[in-house]
């Protein structure tokens, strides 16, 4: 179960790694170098989706994927339209840093008959949008403000208000793209109140950006950006 290996992991402090794969932004034609370096690299976790996924390849490429690799798959929709039964579990997301009730409770609704015909591990996650600089993806599709960057006490609020309501995980987003990551004294800050397990995704472009999330609390760390720009990111 890909949720027991995460709460495993962050009681043996074990650190973990996914690369965040947008279907939108594969060629499939060229995927087997790109699993190649996925493979090579430190990753322990895939996720795949995006905040607006038009290419119809999620099923293909989660086959593909498995084919190529043993890592875990987990999906990480921007709506139900995103759902493949080929996953092995699903980011069952709720953007509590909005008040858009589509992002609250109409999307993970619609939902439900999609995921009762498949047989994914649900994961109930609380997921944080931070202010990071420019206008992100999940900001725009959305149609919700991130939280403030300079304002930790209510971001770690918000964390707890998810961990009470019975979120599993708390996700700490900056965004694809993102100019500014989320800042590590926040990300301390929510890891030292919070029991349960900490995902920080969105402007890590460095290996040292993910030991420093590592060092002050996340559990698990995401890459889309700086891994689709360059598959040798882990070789520099």
């Amino acid at each position: 179960m890909v949720y027991q290996q995460i709460v495993a992991a962050k009681k043996n402090n074990q650190k973990l790694l996914a690369i965040l794969l947008d279907p939108d932004k594969i060629d499939l034609s060229s995927l087997a170098t790109l699993v190649e370096k996925i493979n090579h690299s430190p990753a322990t976790h895939i996720f795949v989706g995006g905040s607006l996924v038009e290419a119809n390849i999620i099923d293909e490429l989660i086959l593909l994927l498995k084919e190529k690799t043993h890592l875990p798959v987990v999906l990480f929709p921007g709506n139900p339209s995103q759902i493949s039964d080929k996953a092995d579990a699903i980011l069952f997301l709720t953007l509590l840093s909005g008040r858009n009730p589509d992002y609250l409770i109409e999307h993970q609704v619609n939902a439900v008959p999609i995921l009762k015909k498949t047989h994914l591990e649900v994961i109930s996650t609380g997921y944080i949008l931070i202010e990071s600089g420019k206008q992100t993806a999940v900001e725009r599709v959305s149609q919700t403000t991130p939280l403030n960057r300079d304002d930790a006490d209510y971001v770690l609020q918000t964390a707890q208000a998810g961990e009470y309501i019975g979120n599993k995980l708390i996700y700490l987003e900056a965004g694809s793209g993102a100019q500014q990551a989320v800042p590590l004294a926040m990300i301390q800050k929510v890891s030292q109140n919070i029991q349960i397990p900490i995902i920080v995704g969105g402007g890590i472009r460095s290996k040292q950006a993910i030991d420093e999330a590592f060092s002050v609390g996340a559990d698990l760390v995401v890459i889309g950006t700086a891994f689709e720009n360059d598959i040798n990111f882990f070789n520099s």
